[in-house]
């Protein structure tokens, strides 16, 4: 059964509609120019309750891109919060995958967007493993993409843009058409860069390397989280500039993402990482976010919102 045969609701511009009448005019900016900032979060059922994860966080970033774009979302952060809250709790989900997005909509066409709305809509929705439940434990097969990330005087990088997702598509169609399950994707300069929604990390002689801000990279909240965890693990984290090489050098290859979470990553361009197989790192890091999430160790970082059912 799909989700809209269970009557989901679509939370827009502060109201719930049903999921078959959150529609858009076929005319809206979005549509033709690619007008959008959006999120991803996750909400986890875990013993003490459902819980949002890194919500303000989230939060914070969808307001940072609109602003990059000069996009005035017509409600506060606050506001958006809650509407993310009560969109999960009035569609009955215990656990669930989490888009809002803010767009603009239709007023007159032509590039120059300022005259158009903006509108701001939230969807849920039950979502797995992104990359398959194998994955977490075996690895996925990853590729190096022609495709390369955005110049950093192109698109700006920092915002989590719709646009900057047709860019991530032709690597992800690429790869998929090649065999493999992602893409790595190199930044302007020829560095390691990201997957096509995903950061990237490296565990080299006990030392873990990710690439910084400055290779074109999405500014992760699981990124982030990660590198807190590792931290708190006792790991170094170098951000510094990856040559491609390095990434078949290394012991260990993982993603991270809200959707991706922590996926092993067990060759790149048929080349095998290591053993083959989720490193002794990776193992780790990802025990150690799965068990905030889920409930089973101290929230120490603060980072789950409950819900109230």
């Amino acid at each position: 059964m799909s989700w809209d045969d269970n009557g989901g609701k679509v939370w827009m511009d502060g109201e719930f509609v049903d999921w078959k009448e959150a529609n858009i005019s076929v005319l809206s900016h979005v549509v033709h120019y690619g007008s959008s900032v959006f999120e991803g979060i996750r909400c986890y059922e875990n013993k003490n309750g459902s819980a949002i994860f890194r919500l303000d966080e989230h939060v914070d970033r969808l307001f940072d891109s609109a602003k990059i774009y000069k996009m005035k979302i017509p409600f506060e952060k606050e506001d958006i919060a809650n509407a993310i809250k009560e969109t999960v709790t009035i569609n009955n989900l215990r656990s669930c995958y989490i888009r809002p997005v803010t767009y603009r909509g239709y007023k007159e066409l032509g590039v120059n967007p300022l005259k158009c709305p903006v509108n701001t809509s939230i969807a849920v929705w039950e979502w797995g493993t992104y990359l398959g439940d194998e994955a977490m434990e075996n690895g996925v097969d990853i590729g190096v993409s022609s495709w390369r990330r955005l110049a950093p005087d192109t698109m700006p990088s920092m915002a989590k843009a719709g646009a900057n997702y047709m860019n991530a598509q032709l690597a992800k169609i690429e790869a998929i058409e090649n065999g493999f399950d992602e893409a790595i994707m190199l930044d302007y300069h020829g560095f390691v860069g990201e997957g096509s929604g995903e950061n990237i990390f490296l565990v080299k002689d006990d030392v873990i390397y990710t690439p910084p801000l400055s290779s074109s990279i999405l500014n992760g909240i699981t990124r982030n989280s990660v590198i807190s965890i590792a931290n708190d693990l006792g790991y170094e984290v170098i951000k510094e500039k990856i040559p491609r090489e390095m990434v078949y050098l290394a012991d260990e290859v993982f993603f991270t993402g809200t959707a991706a979470e922590v996926t092993p990553i067990r060759s790149v361009d048929n080349i095998t990482i290591g053993s083959g197989k989720r490193g002794p790192i990776a193992e780790k890091i990802q025990s150690e976010f799965f068990s905030i999430v889920e409930g089973k160790t101290e929230d120490k970082f603060n980072w789950l919102t409950y819900l109230d059912y």
